[in-house]
């Protein structure tokens, strides 16, 4: 078996692991690792070609692949090594991985540090349990994108989408203009599952209905599918059989939920968070085990690309900094815990430490609404608040803190509607 040593490794080139690795060596790694099972660096974005990306981070609007370069412009400039076509098999706690890729067979890579950024896959019919035949023509929503974007291969011409998801939404756009009808977006929930701006942009641009309180209810079809029975559903999301009704489609895309790639990480015995199903993070996005760094959607499903940099870059910078032995020691820990309105927080916890540094909370509400006060408290006193216009499950709200001020204790953070 090959042995390779390193300051720090890097799980993943997408987006997050490129800004990780590109972080951890500014901090003064000496040398950074990414490994890459795909054949070239950009995760998903390789495939998401339309534009809305950098938005926050660049201030500007690039597509997927552009600002997935970016990112590997800076890893590569800033000295990281980059190597693709490589599968991680194990990972174990003292930070070394073995791996295995086609040229040198299975390898060990000894880290003084590791960073988990290994993204999110597509919740699949078989999650659903959508009952009905096995024809061709059902796809996962990114699975339908890749098809297109990358391999130029059109997947059908009459599409019904389940799932309101981003990828869902954005592909409902763009199967139209590679000319398909869309007949329909089905929703399950009340409320939108993705950002409000692709359902201005993708849906209503574009006239494509969307049905929320609606599922699939029956798949139909022999070779190909040749349509689906979708229905209205109560308040315990059970369909109404009187509201069922057909409609024709040969293609099924299915945009319902992404879940965290975290096997390698339950594997190595890390806490996991059973809302997230990601590992539990302090605010330097380090897991249960000290050597261990995890960022973006393998810790939550993040709304922007802009956000998974942003969290990347810390828990590279974190990464480098515990290789080296700088990384600040934990005196005790806050505990940070979802209150009224709020479905989950991340970090979940929050090593205190003299001179600790401001903290930034994500999380996401359980419902949307008007306006609404977000606040963090620890019994009766309020630690951060503010007031935004409107809340949606889909898209990421955050608190900032002060951890300085923090002992050992509970925060909640709470989303309540704010007077009229």
């Amino acid at each position: 078996m090959r042995e390779m040593k390193y300051d720090v490794a890097v799980i993943g080139a997408g987006p997050g692991g490129l800004a990780a690795a590109a972080a951890a060596k500014k901090q003064g790694a000496g040398k950074v690792l990414i490994i890459e099972r795909d054949t070239a660096a950009g995760g998903i974005l390789q495939q998401c070609i339309h534009a809305g990306f950098g938005l926050t981070y660049f201030n500007e609007e690039l597509t997927g692949p552009e600002y997935a370069g970016r990112f590997a412009k800076r890893a590569e400039e800033a000295g990281a090594e980059l190597m693709t076509d490589t599968m991680v098999l194990k990972l174990s706690e003292d930070g070394s991985v073995v791996c295995s890729n086609p040229q040198s067979g299975v390898i060990r890579v000894h880290a003084g540090a590791v960073v988990l950024a290994m993204g999110c896959r597509e919740r699949t019919r078989f999650n659903l349990k959508i009952p009905g035949t096995r024809p061709a023509g059902i796809y996962t929503a990114g699975t339908a994108q890749r098809l297109i974007n990358r391999q130029n291969e059109m997947v059908g011409k009459k599409i019904v989408i389940l799932g309101s998801g981003d990828i869902g939404m954005i592909m409902a756009r763009r199967m139209t203009l590679e000319g398909a009808q869309v007949e329909a977006v089905v929703e399950i929930m009340s409320y939108l599952a993705g950002l409000t701006r692709n359902k201005v942009q993708c849906l209503d641009d574009f006239g494509i209905p969307l049905l929320l309180e609606h599922t699939v209810t029956r798949i139909v079809g022999e070779r190909r599918i040749e349509g689906v029975w979708i229905a209205a559903v109560d308040a315990h999301k059970k369909p109404l059989p009187e509201t069922e009704h057909f409609i024709a489609c040969d293609t099924l895309l299915l945009s319902v939920g992404l879940l965290p790639e975290n096997e390698l990480t339950r594997a190595a015995g890390i806490v996991m968070s059973p809302v997230t199903n990601g590992p539990e993070v302090n605010q330097y996005m380090q897991t249960s085990c000290p050597a261990v760094f995890a960022c973006g959607n393998v810790v939550h499903v993040n709304d922007l690309a802009d956000n998974v940099s942003t969290e990347s870059e810390l828990a590279g910078t974190a990464a480098a900094q515990y290789a080296a032995g700088t990384l600040p020691a934990a005196e005790g820990f806050a505990h940070c815990l979802p209150g009224r309105g709020v479905r989950y927080v991340c970090p979940q916890h929050i090593a205190v430490h003299a001179g600790s540094c401001p903290v930034r909370l994500y999380f996401r509400v359980l419902s949307p609404g008007g306006k609404t006060n977000l606040r963090a408290v620890c019994g009766q006193q309020i630690l951060a608040e503010r007031t935004v216009l409107r809340v949606s499950p889909g898209e990421m709200e955050h608190l900032d803190l002060d951890a300085a001020e923090l002992g050992n204790q509970e925060i909640r953070v709470e989303a309540e509607e704010a007077e009229r």
